[in-house]
């Protein structure tokens, strides 16, 4: 595959995604107003509750198999390591640049969470489509990549709406108590409230993902301080109860979540998948209506961006600094720490090297830009919706040069191996 055609290969994708954020800018005028400030929160709960979960479901469900699933165990601990890395660089763009609080949970997010979706659900068949690609025959190429993506996809939107969503809250969290006046329940937004079941917002400063003691646990110090002495077993005892207790299991299993778990399910089962999925199934109405709903939450999101984009273009106090932090971290410090894992975990033979589509879309993780759904948390919480913007308009511009530069790198890696 030519430089030429690669860069082909690479831009078109990400003109596409620029095209339909434009489009979203447009719609969200004040003369057009068509996807305004209160049509963009009720758009997002759309996609949060609905578009996103089908789009797990109908992907994961259709493409996923217990061999695949053997082969690509190395993909989640790779995704890990790019939001891991990602947020050890986010602290530090925070210690260099010094952003407000409010915006350090955004830039963490900014800088850990990749664009593992439909980045790659339009790039990879785009790339297998063109001639002289390294990966095989373009049906071969685009099937064993789109079960690929959907794994990527669904890997990334667990560590997102777990991991990020809960730094990214906490830092919204502290931002409204800490302000003036900033401690009253009533001014979080209801997503807030609904995902955040302690009493007070005190309480969610210290434990973002607790919820208050229990009765139990209270009566438990009580007796304690009282001078009853518990036994090992019952000490353990009492910790787990109060741990699993005070999870707040609405964050960690949101409905992106629970729609990756029954993707799996249903992709891991084959006499559900049987009566799911395939044209003679005979439930399959009901994949097909998931599979048409989970398709619209791509370009839902990416007006939504650039909807979200337009308060962006009329002002942010967002430093230079920390754009070009942000830059940095996910097009230049990322992909180099990507080719050191990938390239160490081949030779310790964790992934086949038989399969160069598999490594190059190892090596994309690292490198692609933010993910769109950063702009929903921001909506969620009314908080840093501005700061996103401009975040995700500098990041996406950029991201044609960058996806085409490390492209044109990770073809030469994976196919000179």
């Amino acid at each position: 595959m030519g430089v030429l055609d690669l860069f082909v290969a690479s831009t078109i994708p990400v003109i596409k995604v620029l095209v339909i954020t434009a489009l979203g800018t447009f719609l969200a005028l004040d003369r057009v107003d068509v996807l305004g400030a209160d049509a963009r929160k009720h758009v997002n709960n759309v996609v949060f509750y609905v578009f996103n979960p089908a789009l797990m479901v109908g992907s994961l469900s259709q493409t996923i198999t217990f061999q695949q699933m053997v082969k690509l165990w190395f993909m989640p601990v790779n995704v890990l390591i790019t939001f891991v890395v990602g947020s050890v660089l986010g602290w530090m763009v925070i210690q260099l640049t010094r952003p407000p609080k409010e915006l350090r949970g955004l830039i963490i997010g900014c800088t850990a969470a990749g664009n593992l979706g439909n980045m790659f659900m339009v790039m990879i068949p785009a790339i297998c489509k063109e001639k002289g690609s390294p990966f095989g025959s373009p049906e071969v190429c685009q099937s064993y990549g789109l079960a690929y993506v959907s794994v990527s996809m669904a890997l990334g939107a667990v560590y997102l709406w777990t991991y990020v969503y809960s730094i990214m809250r906490a830092s919204t969290t502290v931002d409204t108590a800490g302000g003036e006046g900033g401690d009253d329940l009533e001014k979080l937004p209801v997503s807030i409230i609904n995902t955040t079941t302690t009493g007070t917002v005190e309480n969610s400063l210290e434990h973002p993902l607790l919820l208050p003691a229990s009765p139990t646990s209270n009566h438990n110090k009580l007796n304690a301080a009282g001078g009853e002495i518990s036994s090992f077993p019952q000490k353990v005892k009492q910790g787990l109860t109060k741990t699993l207790g005070n999870v707040n299991w609405k964050t960690i299993f949101a409905p992106s979540t629970i729609g990756v778990i029954i993707g799996f399910a249903i992709g891991l089962t084959p006499p559900i998948k049987n009566v799911l999925v395939g044209d003679e199934a005979p439930l399959r109405v009901i994949q097909d209506s998931a599979v048409l709903l989970g398709q619209a939450a791509i370009p839902t999101l990416t007006l939504l961006v650039g909807a979200n984009l337009l308060r962006g273009l009329k002002g942010s106090s967002v430093k230079k600094t920390v754009i070009i932090g942000v830059v940095l971290a996910r097009y230049v410090a990322l992909p180099l720490v990507g080719i050191v894992v990938v390239k160490g975990a081949l030779r310790l033979g964790f992934i086949p090297a038989n399969d160069p589509l598999y490594q190059f879309i190892l090596l994309l993780q690292f490198t692609v830009p933010p993910a769109m759904n950063i702009g929903i948390i921001t909506q969620l919480f009314g908080a840093g919706e501005s700061e996103c913007s401009v975040i995700m308009l500098w990041t996406y511009a950029l991201a044609s040069v960058s996806l085409t530069l490390w492209s044109t790198c990770f073809m030469w890696l994976v196919t000179s191996s």
